[in-house]
């Protein structure tokens, strides 16, 4: 009998360890989505091409690690801020209704120490470790994104995404500043490029989502002023983008290998912002979305092996 017993209990430990197991998994997946884990991963790529055009050579040690550490600490702060601010629209829109707080996997106060502490823990590692200069700059950034531009610009003015966009083009000048102490010219280059890539960016996910942000009257580009001069400004927003990216070559920030690959993924991002154009392609605002992501990627990977190629050669 004490056999049997031991046959019929064991299953149900096994059971109730396994789905233990699989709630904390569960609720470290919420925790790591809050953060919008591939946003953070573009900006501190952004910020290590910062990093890497500050200096001739090699990146030193522990400012890289730590600067990287700190930066990107901040950015999943601010993201999770974003999450709490926004869980009542999110609830309504498709696109974002299955986030953990809408669902209810984790609480507003579950979501605001943890972004506290992350955020906390980001000003602790970029003071002791980095410098005083990258942590100011980082802590104005994480509240310009999570404060001003989530809590208010972002339900105040259609223009929302391009003057939210400052916070979001810091990354590159905080790792600059990361290395060397300072901002320079160069490293306000490189804000302007994200910044410049923002608004049609953005502007084609709103168009792919208007009938979300109309719902929950958040008043985007297409919603405000239609989905045809939100086109026109992707167009507009794109050309002198494009303009703006030869800008390091010519300052002699960079070198042929960029100007090259600059030109070559400029027009295949203008290609797809003259195709938007066209409303017979119902789907062309969310590849545009998604070429976006690729282009930026695209340009700053060509700013690093332009950068190092020469080492090597």
């Amino acid at each position: 009998m004490a056999t049997e017993t031991n046959k019929e209990t064991t299953p149900i430990e096994f059971a109730s360890g396994d789905s233990l197991g699989g709630q904390s998994v569960s609720t470290v997946r919420d925790y790591i989505e809050i953060t919008k884990p591939k946003v953070v991963l573009l900006l501190v790529f952004t910020a290590i091409v910062g990093m890497v055009l500050s200096v001739p050579g090699m990146l030193p040690l522990q400012e890289t690690v730590f600067g990287i550490i700190g930066i990107g600490l901040a950015a999943a702060s601010a993201a999770a801020i974003n999450h709490v601010v926004d869980q009542h629209a999110d609830a309504q829109m498709h696109r974002t209704r299955n986030r953990p707080l809408p669902q209810g996997n984790l609480s507003t106060a579950q979501c605001l120490w943890f972004a506290g502490a992350i955020g906390v823990l980001s000003m602790l590692v970029l003071i002791a470790f980095v410098n005083t200069l990258t942590a100011v700059l980082t802590f104005f950034s994480l509240i310009g994104y999570a404060c001003v531009y989530t809590m208010y610009l972002k339900r105040a003015t259609p223009q929302n995404i391009v003057i939210g966009g400052v916070a979001g083009a810091m990354p590159p000048v905080l790792g600059w500043a990361a290395i060397t102490g300072e901002v320079t010219a160069h490293s306000l280059l490189l804000f302007l490029i994200v910044f410049i890539w923002t608004p049609p960016h953005f502007w084609a996910l709103a168009i792919h989502r208007r009938d979300d942000y109309a719902k929950v009257n958040i008043p985007m580009l297409p919603v405000t002023h239609g989905v045809g001069y939100t086109r026109l400004q992707i167009l507009l927003y794109t050309i002198l983008l494009v303009i703006i990216t030869i800008a390091p070559y010519l300052i002699h920030m960079s070198g042929l290998i960029y100007l090259v690959a600059a030109l070559a993924f400029g027009g295949w991002f203008l290609f797809h912002a003259v195709k938007i154009q066209n409303p017979d392609h119902p789907r062309q605002p969310m590849r545009m979305f998604v070429v976006s992501i690729q282009y930026l990627m695209g340009l700053f990977a060509a700013l690093l092996i332009d950068h190092y190629l020469p080492f090597f050669l």
